[in-house]
């Protein structure tokens, strides 16, 4: 699932800049990049967008007035060269705060805040009626809704499924799990390992990352990943 996003900003060179690291990500899909204020609340009030990289001085109306004029609020990162603005900003529910001129390593930390504020949120929403399986582990039966899955690990004649909560071991194997999950969001990269597309960070040619971990990929397995994260 990749996250619509619009940048604002008065400067072609910044927007330049913020879209090519939006191109880049893997969640992330560039929706728009717009000079002023109002050209973005016409395309928000019409067009859904997730997540909007925003400066905060610009002519005739500011980020903050953008803000102020819209019923419903995408997740905001202000884009500035001023650190006066932080405090502000974060009166405004922003997922972070970057100042200018940006830094790769400092956006992927931005972006990492907002996808998992995405997830979450969408958790919540999903609580009591999201897709979910029913797993048996430690003699118990246990209900885990599939998007709180990171991936699923051979353990043996056990799997381990691992969550943001908890790992729970499983008596089962590879392909009888793999059949319970749904396929659009599930994709199975090596023998060992079946990972959530949802919350693959970012890959190469040798494994893909969730969460900061390192897990395995087939060398069979990179150009249909990369095929289907292209797309997803």
């Amino acid at each position: 699932m990749k996250l619509n996003t619009i940048v604002v900003d008065d400067s072609s060179i910044q927007r330049m800049t913020i879209a090519k690291l939006i191109k880049e990500h893997i969640h992330l899909k560039l929706s728009g990049d717009f000079s002023n204020a109002l050209d973005a609340k016409n395309y928000i009030s019409n067009h859904l967008v997730d997540l909007i990289f925003l400066d905060i001085e610009m002519p005739h109306i500011t980020g903050f007035d953008l803000l102020d004029g819209l019923k419903v609020k995408p997740q905001i990162i202000f884009v500035t060269s001023k650190a006066d603005y932080a405090v502000k900003a974060f009166d405004y529910a922003a997922v972070d705060f970057l100042q200018k001129p940006i830094k790769k390593e400092r956006f992927l930390i931005s972006v990492k805040k907002a996808v998992e504020m995405y997830h979450l949120k969408r958790d919540v929403t999903n609580d009591d009626h999201g897709p979910h399986i029913i797993i048996k582990s430690n003699l118990k039966k246990i209900k885990v809704f599939t998007s709180k899955i990171k991936w699923v690990e051979a353990f043996g004649d056990y799997i381990k499924v691992v969550t943001y909560d908890e790992t729970h071991l499983v008596l089962s194997t590879m392909k009888a799990f793999e059949s319970e999950l749904p396929k659009e969001h599930f994709l199975r990269i090596h023998k060992s390992y079946i990972v959530n597309l949802d919350k693959v960070e970012r890959f190469n040619s040798k494994h893909i990352e969730i969460d900061g971990e390192k897990i395995p990929l087939s060398r069979n397995k990179k150009e249909e990943i990369v095929t289907i994260l292209e797309n997803y």
